[in-house]
């Protein structure tokens, strides 16, 4: 999770530490994740600040990826 998160840091042009103080997150919160999960709430900003999911922030996963259900109207 950590990488994809690198990842999209290198192609905004910006660094861990920035990402941390846009999105309300303590000083070294992020690298943390590699050993243990953020809550709901956090990886939630995370993933809204780069405009991605939160399945792709976790898995790696694209938007779409799974199935949806079909609604009968």
């Amino acid at each position: 999770m950590v990488e994809r998160i690198k990842e999209l840091c290198k192609e905004r042009g910006i660094g861990i530490s920035q990402l941390e103080r846009e999105t309300g997150q303590s000083s070294g919160c992020i690298n943390k994740w590699d050993t243990s999960s953020p809550s709901a709430e956090k990886g939630r900003r995370v993933a809204e600040f780069f405009g991605v999911t939160c399945d792709y922030i976790i898995r790696g996963e694209a938007a779409g990826a799974s199935p949806r259900p079909i609604s009968q109207t």
